[in-house]
């Protein structure tokens, strides 16, 4: 299933997209997408549901993020080795964990806002795994059955903030719009193999980002397995997995986001989102 948050923001209906690639809605079946229903029981519910039979959206209403009441937004970080090259970074032993804020999550084609003063914004394409089960201890082999499913990711991050400003990354990773997640939760039983998704991003129609998550440092059973080692991992919190090459911060020179940049960026069987960058308002 491709599950979906659509209308405006903070008041999202729960939908899906059908297999023509037509919004239906879910609101007579559940009352939202969040931590109750990505669990196996919710996620039944919602397979049971005739979409044929669901009211069809029309026209083109925004998209929200497709996971209400993310509890904790956790990412990894060098997690390519060749972006950990074009960043100047020693390919990691374990996996470098920190956190972004809940509060920069947004839809997939909201407007993403420089911080005030930001001069060092930057884009990163990544593929987002979503938990369904309580995930504690859980073991590399099992990791997997714990996940409702994936989504898109776009961990747009300010690099003044998260390289020069003392040794704590998420000061560059929570700003406000720096979370776009979406368009769609993909349940696993329509991914193949994710560890095999092509991944790309463009700015302002340029290609900047080609990769694969074949060439995962950490593959998304080893992140799952291991994060659950220091927290317990809860229905609804999204782990992204690190982003390939091609990061403003390894262009030569460094090259930055600013205002009036468009970024497009997508992954296989996963879809597409869109933002136009856009300077700081209080």
């Amino acid at each position: 299933m491709k599950l979906v948050r659509y209308g405006n923001p903070g008041r999202e209906k729960p939908g899906l997209i059908d297999d023509e690639g037509k919004l239906r809605d879910l609101s007579g079946v559940v009352p939202d997408i969040g931590p109750e229903q990505l669990g196996q029981a919710g996620l039944a519910r919602i397979r049971k549901a005739n979409p044929a039979k669901l009211l069809l959206v029309r026209g083109k209403p925004r998209m929200g993020c497709p996971v209400n009441g993310i509890g904790k937004f956790i990412a990894i970080g060098l997690n390519y080795a060749d972006h950990a090259a074009e960043s100047n970074a020693p390919i990691p032993k374990e996996p470098i964990v920190f956190m972004k804020a809940t509060s920069c999550i947004q839809g997939p084609n909201d407007p993403v806002m420089l911080p005030k003063g930001s001069v060092k914004s930057d884009w990163e394409v990544e593929l987002g795994v979503v938990i369904g089960t309580r995930a504690r201890y859980v073991s590399k082999k099992d990791a997997l059955s714990f996940v409702a499913g994936y989504t898109l990711v776009n961990d747009v991050s300010e690099r003044e903030y998260q390289l020069e400003r003392g040794p704590q990354w998420d000061k560059g990773k929570g700003c406000d719009t720096f979370g776009p997640i979406g368009p769609w939760l993909v349940t696993p039983d329509e991914i193949e193999n994710v560890q095999r998704l092509d991944m790309w991003l463009d700015l302002n129609g340029k290609r900047m980002q080609t990769g694969n998550t074949k060439t995962m440092i950490f593959n998304c059973a080893t992140l799952v397995s291991y994060v659950s080692q220091f927290m317990t991992l809860l229905p609804g919190d999204v782990v992204t997995t690190g982003t390939p090459p091609g990061v403003g911060l390894g262009m030569k020179p460094p090259m930055y986001l600013k205002k009036g940049d468009v970024m497009t960026l997508g992954i296989q069987g996963l879809g597409e989102q869109r933002q136009e960058v856009v300077g700081f308002k209080a």
